[in-house]
C-alpha cells in the first residue's frame, strides 16, 4: 500500500486553481476519489466554527489551501478581509482538527511572511527578522500566526501539523480575473487583450525593478504531497524553485511569448510590493525530496497556451 491508501483526505480550497492540482495529485498517488473530500465554498464558510467541526469529522489528513487573497491590487483594497479570512479559517480548522485527532495538518503558507528586506535567498531561519512588505502585511501575518498556532499544539499536545512557505504559482486554470489576479495571469490577459483590440500599448505596474521567483502549479502540489508523506518536522520550509525574474524581464519574456510588439508603459505611480523574493528551496530537497522540474519558460507557455484556448469563456 502507499502512504494514501485508505487515508480520508480534507482539502480545503480542493476546487480552486492550486486545489485542483493537489487532488490530480493525490489521485495518482492512490487516494481513493470516494475519500477525498472538497467542501464547496458556498456551502461551507470555514469562518464558521460548526462548519469546521463538521469538516474534520473522520477525517486523517488535513490540507489547507483554502484562502481568500489576490495580487497587489487586492491586498491593498482589502487588508482587513485578507487579515481576518485567513486567520479566523485556520485557527479555527486546526482547533477542530486537533479536537477531531486529526492525523495531520499541512498548511499552506506564503512567502508573503518574509520580512520586507529578507536576505536573498530567504532562509527558514529568517522569518522572524523583520515585518512583512506593507501591502501583503495582514496577509502574510495573517497566515504566520497559523505557524505559530501550529507549534504551540505540536509543544502541548503533540499535535502533527506542518507549514510551508509557498512562493507565488501560476499555470493553467489560474485565476485571471484582472481584480484579483496575481502578476503573471494579469500580464498574460493584458497581452491577449491588446492583441486581440490590435492596441500598440500595454500599461504595466511599478518601476520593473522588483523580482519574484514563481512556482509551477503542478510542482506546487507535488511538493505538498510530498512533505505530507515524509515530512513531520515543527520548522517552516519553503517550497519554490530557487530562481528569481525581474518584473522588467518578466514582462518583456511573456510580452515575446505572446508576440507583443507594442509599447510598454510602466505606471511608476502604482507600487512594486516587495523589493525582492527569492526562496532558498535547499530545506524541502533535504528533507523531502521536492525539487521543482518545470522550467519556468515552459511553465508560462503552458499557461498561456491554456488561457487563448480558454478565453471566451473567462471573460
Amino acid at each position: 500500500m502507499t502512504f494514501w491508501e485508505g487515508k480520508r483526505v480534507l482539502v480545503t480550497g480542493g476546487a480552486g486553481f492550486l486545489g485542483r492540482f493537489c487532488v490530480d495529485e493525490l489521485l495518482r498517488q492512490g487516494t481513493e476519489k470516494d475519500l477525498i473530500l472538497i467542501p464547496k465554498k458556498k456551502d461551507t464558510d470555514l469562518r464558521k466554527w460548526e462548519n469546521c467541526l463538521r469538516v474534520v469529522k473522520d477525517i486523517d489528513i488535513v490540507i489547507h489551501l483554502a484562502v481568500t487573497g489576490g495580487g497587489i491590487g487586492f491586498n491593498r483594497e482589502n487588508p482587513g478581509t485578507s487579515f481576518y479570512d485567513n486567520a479566523v479559517m485556520g485557527i479555527q480548522l486546526m482547533e477542530a482538527a486537533r479536537l477531531a485527532n486529526v492525523d495531520k495538518f499541512v498548511m499552506a503558507g506564503t512567502i508573503c511572511s518574509y520580512p520586507k528586506f529578507a536576505t536573498i535567498p530567504f532562509k527558514e531561519d529568517d522569518l522572524w527578522n523583520g515585518y512583512p512588505e506593507e501591502t501583503n502585511a495582514s496577509y502574510g501575518l495573517s497566515k504566520k500566526m497559523l505557524l505559530v498556532q501550529s507549534q504551540a499544539y505540536r509543544a502541548q499536545y503533540g499535535f502533527n501539523g506542518i507549514h510551508l512557505l509557498l512562493v507565488n504559482m501560476y499555470g493553467p486554470g489560474d485565476n485571471f480575473d484582472p481584480k484579483s489576479s496575481h502578476v503573471i495571469p494579469a500580464l498574460i490577459r493584458k497581452f491577449a487583450d491588446a492583441n486581440c483590440r490590435g492596441e500598440n500599448k500595454v500599461v504595466v505596474w511599478g518601476s520593473g525593478k522588483a523580482s519574484r521567483e514563481f512556482l509551477y502549479v503542478a510542482d506546487a502540489a507535488k511538493g505538498i504531497r510530498l512533505a505530507a508523506e515524509r515530512f513531520d518536522g515543527p520548522e517552516p520550509v519553503n517550497i519554490g524553485a530557487g530562481f528569481e525574474i525581474t518584473i522588467h524581464d518578466l514582462v518583456n519574456l511573456i510580452a515575446k511569448l505572446m508576440d507583443f510588439r507594442g509599447e510598454l508603459v510602466w505606471d511608476t505611480s502604482m507600487p512594486d510590493g516587495q523589493p525582492r523574493r527569492m526562496l532558498d528551496v535547499s530545506k524541502a530537497e533535504r528533507l523531502f525530496g521536492f525539487k521543482a522540474e518545470t522550467t519556468f519558460k515552459e511553465g508560462l507557455k503552458k499557461t498561456i497556451d491554456w488561457y487563448l484556448q480558454n478565453r471566451k469563456k473567462l471573460i
